[in-house]
């Protein structure tokens, strides 16, 4: 028989554990020059600049069912951006059962209530090889919930809200919270893997690893974009303006550069 939500756990006060999501992201380009390389970072800063980060954060914070304190945002010289957003609990009609299934989270016009206290910060930074012409801008986003529904909710709509080549996600649970008769519960939820919440068609645009460790309630998961397009690495130009053996060599930089982020090591 299947319990209904209510049925599954019954606890002795409020569900106190805490479920942090770090989503991290990575875009890489190729600028020859410095001219590029500047205009890229210009360019960046107008695409994630903290007045539009903070609006993906109030979509985040409207699909994990939260409540906006207070917002602090910052433009950096000569370039990042930073929010973070306070939020407490959401209003609740009734417990959503999907929250208790492992499925992609819905986009912001599937909006999900019912959440304790949390907050949600994010950090960018564009950054540069100063010999290889390569350009890359991180952004780093961290969800933290204390209560019933997973910040993993929101990894639908942040994957569509950046254009990535590179992901790195960590979840963790951490504390304990008591059922009514006193036991620890460590997590309330079942999970066995990140790509759980990640729909199908996303997946098939990766190459992912996972990186699991169950009995201490940590999830990884690492993907890197399959198909390569040397066009969509290019700031202002297309490939027919280069010649065989400069796209060739471009293509070998570019590949060489997500292969040392997605495995973490430089590679000669």
């Amino acid at each position: 028989m299947k319990l209904t939500p209510e049925q599954r756990i019954q606890l002795h006060g409020f569900n106190n554990l805490t479920k942090s999501l770090s989503f991290n992201m990575y875009d890489i380009c190729y600028t020859k020059t410095r001219e590029e390389r500047e205009a890229y970072i210009e360019y960046i800063d107008e695409q994630y600049s903290a007045d539009r980060l903070t609006n993906i954060l109030k979509s985040v914070t409207e699909i994990i069912g939260a409540h906006v304190l207070n917002i602090a945002k910052q433009d950096y010289v000569p370039q990042g951006a930073s929010v973070t957003i306070l939020v407490s609990e959401g209003p609740v009609v009734e417990v959503p059962t999907e929250s208790y299934d492992e499925s992609p989270g819905p986009l912001p016009e599937a909006i999900v209530m019912g959440l304790d206290k949390s907050h949600i910060t994010v950090h960018t930074y564009p950054e540069y090889h100063p010999n290889e012409g390569i350009s890359t801008f991180r952004a780093d986003i961290d969800v933290s919930t204390c209560g019933e529904i997973s910040p993993l909710k929101a990894l639908n709509y942040l994957i569509h809200s950046f254009d990535t080549d590179i992901l790195t996600m960590d979840y963790r649970v951490r504390g304990f919270t008591r059922d009514i008769n006193g036991e620890k519960l460590f997590i309330d939820h079942e999970i066995s893997s990140i790509q759980n919440y990640i729909p199908d068609e996303v997946k098939n645009q990766f190459d992912m690893i996972d990186v699991n460790i169950y009995q201490e309630n940590i999830f990884h998961t690492k993907c890197k974009l399959k198909k390569f397009d040397l066009n969509n690495y290019l700031f202002g130009y297309s490939k027919d303006k280069l010649s065989k053996n400069e796209q060739v060599e471009i293509t070998d930089r570019l590949t060489k550069e997500m292969d040392e982020i997605f495995y973490g090591k430089n590679i000669n």
